[in-house]
């Protein structure tokens, strides 16, 4: 049964956060953004480092650790948070009622933002990687996008557990291979390692603050789904979920991460897709 609960959360908890390897290293040496980071050594284990110990210290600390402790009877998202504090408040009056309503509508507003934008971005990433095989695909690229997104939605009216149940082997395969796909660049670049000191990503904030200010907005990508381990709390239990993430979700997205770190320290000219660009030929 545990083993059955980890396997549904891995299919609904983890579809954004596990996706973020597509496009947040891809995104921050992107040429054409407004503020590109350039291609550097420094640069390349600074960037890593922020991301791996943004991971780190964003869901790992502050989600896992922390935050889904903090349950309402099993329950987790902003709503049962808020109920939590009112219990705290409840001799505080009404404008502490009035300011965490007033929160309880913000947070809710973000998150209701962040499940609009999302499957659009985390899908187009994931097609994307057909114009890497074959460019004459781009204009399929939005079409094929759209018509996932409308099968998704219309699957998952079937509720969590069939959602769960479908996708959770998916993941696995996903997860494995990704973690695979790191690992066969890391072991071309092994001082891409180098990474994993938080001395790096200081170095890279205190040393290039003016670029490094800018790249956050990007390595924010990697992050990106993380509420929905607190939020998805009350369909699989806080132990299912910490033991999806540890054992396979985290491991697997860090390799992947330093992995394309590697490439691109390889090969300058693969940061336009390094996600993609670390699978075999034959895959």
């Amino acid at each position: 049964m545990r083993l059955a609960l980890i396997i549904g959360a891995l299919g609904v908890v983890f579809g954004d956060i596990g996706t973020s390897p597509i496009y947040t290293l891809q995104t921050v040496f992107n040429p054409s953004d407004p503020h590109p980071v350039p291609v550097s050594t420094e640069n390349v284990y600074g960037v890593v480092s922020l991301v791996f110990w943004s991971v780190m210290i964003i869901v790992t600390v502050t989600y896992v650790l922390l935050a889904m402790r903090a349950d309402n009877d099993g329950e987790g998202g902003i709503m049962a948070l808020i109920t939590l504090l009112r219990r705290w408040s409840v001799q505080r009056g009404r404008r502490a009622t009035a300011v965490l309503a007033a929160l309880g509508i913000f947070g809710a507003s973000l998150f209701f933002g962040d499940s609009m934008i999302t499957p659009a971005i985390s899908v187009l990433s994931a097609v994307e990687g057909l114009k890497v095989v074959e460019p004459s695909l781009e204009e399929l690229v939005v079409p094929i996008t759209a018509v996932i997104i409308v099968v998704l939605f219309l699957v998952q009216r079937q509720g969590t557990a069939a959602v769960g149940r479908v996708f959770g082997p998916v993941m696995i395969a996903w997860f494995l291979a990704i973690g695979a796909c790191g690992l066969a660049g890391i072991a071309d670049h092994p001082e891409i390692l180098k990474a994993l000191s938080p001395t790096y990503a200081i170095g890279f904030l205190s040393g290039h603050f003016g670029t490094a200010f800018f790249a956050l907005a990007a390595v924010v990508l990697a992050v990106t789904g993380a509420e929905a381990l607190y939020a998805d709390m009350g369909h699989f239990g806080r132990r299912p979920i910490t033991r999806a993430w540890l054992i396979l979700v985290f491991p697997a997205c860090i390799l992947s991460y330093l992995g394309q770190g590697a490439l691109i320290l390889a090969d300058p000219d693969n940061i336009s897709s390094p996600f993609f660009l670390l699978v075999p030929d034959w895959g």
